[in-house]
This record gives C-alpha cells, sequence and structure tokens, in this order.
C-alpha cells in the first residue's frame, strides 16, 4: 500500500512539474487572440508587427502584493519602455470585475487579459492546478482562487515574464516557481 501511495504521489508530481516548464529563450512564442479588459482585440501577430517587442508577462491575482508591486513597477517604467518599441501585456486567469481591481491598486493603464478557459497559460506552459490543500490554506487567508478566476478549479500561472521578439522569438524569459521572485524592470529594460 505505502509503495502505491508513493507511485502517486510522484506520479502527481511529475504532472504538477511538467505542467510548468514554461518556455525557453529563442522558443517561438504562442500566438493568441484574447480579448483586453477594455473590450480590445489583442493578436500577438498583430502587436509584432506595430511594436518592435511584446513584454509579456503572467500574474496571479489582484489579491497578490508580489503582482501587484512588478505591475506598478511595470507602470511607473512605462514610458521608458513604450518609448523603446515594447508594448507591455499581463494575463492573469482572473475575472475581468478583479483585474479592474488590479487596475485600481497599480494604476495599471496597459492591457491586461483575463485568460479564463487558461489557453495563454497553457500555451506559455506557465499553468498549474493548485492542490486542495493549499487551496483550503489560500481560503484561510480570505482568497478564493477559483472564485476570483470564475471557475471551479483553483489555477494559478507561474509567475513569468516573456520578451517577443519582432521575429516572434523569446528572448528573454524569467520563469521561477518561487512567485516571490519577478523580472526587474533594469533587466527588462536592458533587453529592449
Amino acid at each position: 500500500m505505502k509503495t502505491l501511495i508513493f507511485s502517486l504521489f510522484i506520479l502527481l508530481s511529475s504532472y504538477s512539474l511538467h505542467a510548468q516548464t514554461g518556455l525557453k529563450v529563442g522558443d517561438k512564442a504562442p500566438e493568441f487572440f484574447a480579448k483586453n479588459s477594455d473590450g480590445k482585440e489583442i493578436n500577438l501577430k498583430q502587436l509584432l508587427k506595430e511594436n518592435k517587442s511584446v513584454v509579456l508577462f503572467f500574474y496571479r491575482g489582484q489579491w497578490c502584493p508580489y503582482c501587484n508591486k512588478h505591475i506598478k513597477d511595470l507602470q511607473d517604467s512605462l514610458t521608458s519602455l513604450s518609448s523603446k518599441g515594447a508594448y507591455v501585456l499581463g494575463v492573469t486567469p482572473e475575472t475581468n470585475e478583479s483585474i479592474a481591481k488590479t487596475k485600481g491598486k497599480t494604476k495599471a493603464s496597459f492591457s491586461l487579459i483575463s485568460d479564463r478557459e487558461y489557453k495563454i497559460m497553457k500555451a506559455y506552459k506557465v499553468d498549474f492546478v493548485m492542490e486542495e490543500s493549499l487551496v483550503s490554506k489560500y481560503k484561510g487567508y480570505g482568497i478564493d482562487v477559483a472564485k476570483n478566476n470564475g471557475a471551479l478549479d483553483a489555477v494559478l500561472p507561474v509567475p513569468a515574464t516573456y520578451i517577443i521578439g519582432k521575429n516572434g522569438k523569446i528572448k528573454f524569459v524569467q520563469f521561477d516557481k518561487d512567485y516571490k521572485k519577478r523580472a526587474s524592470i533594469s533587466e527588462i529594460a536592458s533587453l529592449l
């Protein structure tokens, strides 16, 4: 019985790790079409035609202080990043109502997308399903991830940042399963 339980644990752990690999520098950035929280159509291919690069980042939600700080830092540097030809774009599994809370807290004026079906997160290999024990722990802090996502399941992205070049290839990746670590603005700016 212990062997079976251990085997299941290893299988589930490897699935969880498999789902959180991220993409690598040099990979072709997966295409996506979506509407941002303001209802504007967002198309990666079109963004790359109109800009030198796209800074694509994934964030957990309006309840995450590390996400809010990163978004505020991006907003504070938006003029500088835009002057280098970058289009800044954030993706979250949360609803547009939660995105409105994020905008209120951070004053973000760049595009934020609600990835309600997790298609973009899955394409960029940053999605993970929270274990029930973690869901319960978050609820103990007053955070209902599934409700914030407008979903039945609790799915979050690994907070990751990609810089996608005009050729559609990824030229920078910040991917760390430690949700406290984010790409620095100086690092992003130096690669634009």
